[in-house]
């Protein structure tokens, strides 16, 4: 049933919960490897989404959905958790988070350009400059605000950021051929990802894992950055009554992030970022943006 109050605040606890998370990946980092963190995160929520589909009377679909279709969920594992989470934890483990965060806000934009070759879609006016400004807050950012110079203080950690920018939208263009239960399909990819994640912990990290705030930190993002947020998610959209104003409630996501890395990690907060994401935002504001005909109908054409 509709419901649009039931939408906002589901929403708003889905955003509450992303608002804290890269504050979570920064201090988290600090005890815990890349790797290590995303063993322990992807362990933690898997076992956050199995609670959730007993409680629904789902399980069995987990059986059902691999045998029909067991490489399909194989490389949507792949890319989430594995890959993206890998690459995204490399960039917060080089770069400020406020970088990371705010430059991996442009997977949106890579979702447009990618959706031209992989879905056939066709890019607007609208969305060619939202596409040129989201890129030049990018820029902003990486460079601190020294743009014509190119000055990157990491390059390799902003180049890792944006290719997870490109992996989130694969996964997603991949999932716009999923016709079934998104917690179902969610729950079997970060299953099948486990074994992918404790390999490429064994060959890059170890299983030295004694620190006890790095746990904290690690269960903490695979319950609610990876777990309880997407439900909360799917819970707004299923009781929105218009999705659009669900949908701008993400954008408060990324200033409350900011805030909490400046009093919880200690972070200063460069102006650059503060343009550069404000960009990103009105880039994205302008994708959402409906353009209405110039005429109703042809007769009314000159």
């Amino acid at each position: 049933m509709k419901d649009q109050k039931k939408a906002y605040l589901f929403g708003l606890g889905a955003v509450a919960c992303w608002s804290t998370v890269a504050t979570a990946f920064k201090l988290s980092l600090n005890y815990f490897s890349p790797a290590q963190l995303l063993l322990v995160a992807t362990a933690s929520s898997i076992l956050v989404l199995l609670g959730l589909l007993s409680y629904q009377g789902k399980l069995a679909l987990l059986g059902t959905y691999l045998r029909a279709r067991p490489g399909f969920y194989l490389l949507l594992g792949l890319l989430n958790p594995a890959l993206y989470y890998l690459i995204l934890f490399q960039a917060y483990d080089r770069l400020p988070a406020q970088q990371a965060q705010t430059l991996n806000y442009t997977w949106a934009i890579t979702l447009t350009l990618l959706a031209v070759p992989f879905l056939g879609q066709k890019i607007r006016r609208q969305d060619w400059v939202a596409i040129v400004l989201g890129y030049l807050g990018a820029m902003v950012i990486a460079t601190k605000g020294n743009v014509l110079s190119l000055d990157f203080d990491d390059p390799l950690g902003v180049a890792l950021a944006l290719i997870s920018t490109l992996i989130w939208a694969s996964y997603w263009i991949l999932n716009t051929r999923n016709q079934g239960d998104p917690l179902v399909a969610l729950t079997l990819s970060f299953i099948l990802a486990l074994p992918i994640i404790t390999l490429a912990t064994a060959i890059w990290s170890d299983f030295n894992l004694t620190a006890w705030q790095g746990w904290v930190g690690a269960i903490y993002v695979g319950m609610f950055e990876m777990g309880f947020a997407f439900v909360m998610w799917l819970m707004a959209m299923r009781h929105a009554e218009n999705t659009a104003r669900i949908s701008n409630l993400i954008f408060i996501s990324p200033f409350a992030s900011l805030l909490l890395l400046r009093f919880l990690v200690g972070e200063e907060i460069y102006p650059a970022t503060l343009v550069g994401l404000s960009m990103i935002v009105v880039a994205l504001l302008i994708q959402q943006l409906k353009v209405k005909p110039r005429f109703a109908n042809p007769s009314q054409a000159e």
